[in-house]
């Protein structure tokens, strides 16, 4: 059994004024993103975590409306990108008791990671492609 790793063609297509749409929701939804992930990234520039749950609540809210198509993915990779990045913070929390150090290096990378993650969904969004799932 083999298993295909490139993304699927869309089995739905919208019509343009609701593509339009959801691709407006995916673009604020990647700037919310993008605000957290800098935050994050920079030293003393911490942005509000608040963004980051209305970003994650918007994507749960408006993902059935993607359903089988090209943004569907979109909105599966934000949401994953947050996850992971929530289980990573939660599991390098312990280095932060050990030393200050290895706790900060852990979190910059995690946070370096999370804005690649936004950076790539959001120039594949640009060019309408879709993300792997």
């Amino acid at each position: 059994m083999t298993q295909s790793f490139e993304p699927q063609s869309p089995t739905v297509v919208l019509d343009p004024e609701r593509e339009a749409s959801l691709r407006t929701v995916g673009i604020v939804s990647y700037v919310l993103h993008a605000i957290v992930a800098i935050g994050a990234v920079l030293p003393g520039v911490q942005a509000s975590v608040l963004l980051l749950v209305i970003a994650v609540i918007v994507d749960l809210v408006k993902r059935d409306e993607a359903a089988g198509t090209w943004q569907a993915t979109h909105f599966s990779w934000r949401l994953r990108s947050v996850l992971w990045c929530g289980i990573l913070y939660a599991i390098t929390i312990p280095l932060w008791f050990l030393f200050v150090l290895p706790g900060w290096i852990a979190w910059i990378a995690i946070s370096i990671w999370f804005l690649y993650r936004i950076v790539r969904g959001w120039l594949a969004m640009n060019d309408r492609r879709p993300m792997p799932m």
